[in-house]
């Protein structure tokens, strides 16, 4: 499709998500990390990345869902921000996937809280609605800030 975008996608909770491919540098398994006493609530810890210190912020806790079974691991989507790498925890990845721009639409009504306010639209697919995350919101620099002060 020569109009089209590519989005990364993956589920948190029943949520079909994407973001923008070009603002994801890597998609990995479950890391270790380290929690922060006094962070805001999103915020599960800090990860080590090959040296580089990544700020974990859990979407489940972002969009107001539910917290994930004990026994079920998240995924790490690291993305590239202006304010440096942030890993947002999913539960399961899915694959990148190309949408005609034609296709976008506003978010819902039926999307409420915390998760409108992060969805920039959808694309209505096979049996399915892919919500597109603003990344700049849910990585915004108030979570990550708050760890530097």
């Amino acid at each position: 499709m020569a109009d089209g975008t590519q989005y990364c996608t993956f589920w948190v909770g029943s949520l079909y998500l994407g973001t923008d491919v070009h603002k994801v540098q890597e998609v990995m398994r479950t890391l270790e990390m380290t929690p922060v006493p006094l962070a805001p609530h999103a915020v599960r810890g800090l990860i080590n990345l090959r040296g580089q210190i990544v700020t974990a912020i859990d979407l489940r806790r972002r969009l107001g869902l539910p917290e994930r079974a004990a026994d079920q691991e998240p995924m790490n989507v690291v993305m590239r921000t202006d304010d440096g790498a942030v890993s947002l925890l999913v539960d399961e990845i899915g694959d990148v996937i190309e949408v005609n721009e034609d296709a976008f639409e506003p978010p819902p009504d039926t999307l409420q809280g915390d998760a409108r306010a992060l969805i920039k639209g959808v694309y209505k697919l096979n049996g399915q609605l892919l919500l597109i995350l603003d990344s700049v919101k849910t990585a915004s620099s108030e979570l990550t800030l708050a760890l530097a002060s």
